[in-house]
């Protein structure tokens, strides 16, 4: 299996339609990232949460996964949630702010094939306003069943998937009476991942890259 390394990387945009998406898409990864390599800049934008505890817990979980960041941006928006297409024009219009504010080495996002309606837009809006940097899309277990083949695999040690799922389980309160809400259905995902990955450790978030130079 071919390695990548990112010794280059000096800035990442995360982008998450809600509050606990980042995380759970790619929290493992970008603790692996910050672990190992020094100056990166992260900027992490969440478009639904921006009121009541959803807010705090946000916050709160971003606080935790960047502790490694050299340095970290947190924005937070009012978006209604489970409405993004529906307000598709002043969405765009916050990409296009992003756009002008960030030039990311790499970018996270959600994966285009997600049937979540605000997951897909995000992924689509992201692709259309970033044509420069590389792409990764995460993926997000859900009632929806529509998990896909990953072609990028981040293998971890089980004490960052154990602080990953510790730091989400424990900020985000609100969420623990979701039946996809869970540490087996987390855990679980990491384990497949490890197991196609071919992982020393078992364990892998996957992720989705379809335009990459070399």
């Amino acid at each position: 299996m071919i390695q990548a390394q990112f010794n280059t990387l000096k800035s990442i945009l995360c982008i998450g339609a809600h509050a606990d998406d980042i995380e759970i898409g790619c929290g493992g990864t970008l603790l692996k990232m910050l672990s190992m390599y020094d100056d990166i800049t992260v900027n992490w934008v969440v478009l639904s949460g921006a009121g009541g505890p959803r807010a705090d817990e946000a916050r709160c979980a971003a606080d935790k996964f960047l502790v490694g960041a050299a340095d970290s941006n947190v924005i937070i928006k009012d978006f209604r949630d489970r409405f993004f297409p529906y307000d598709g024009e002043s969405v765009k219009e916050f990409f296009f702010e992003l756009q002008d504010q960030f030039q990311p080495d790499l970018i996270f996002t959600h994966r285009r094939e997600d049937l979540h309606q605000d997951h897909s837009l995000i992924a689509e809006l992201t692709w259309n306003t970033f044509r420069s940097q590389l792409i990764m899309e995460y993926e997000i277990p859900k009632y929806e069943g529509d998990l896909g083949t990953p072609n990028v695999f981040v293998p971890l040690d089980e004490s960052m998937c154990q602080q990953k799922i510790e730091t989400i389980v424990n900020t985000f309160r609100t969420q623990h009476t979701k039946p996809w809400f869970s540490k087996e259905i987390f855990w679980s995902l990491l384990r497949i991942r490890g197991l196609e990955a071919g992982s020393p450790s078992k364990f892998a978030e996957g992720l989705y890259c379809r335009k990459i130079m070399v």
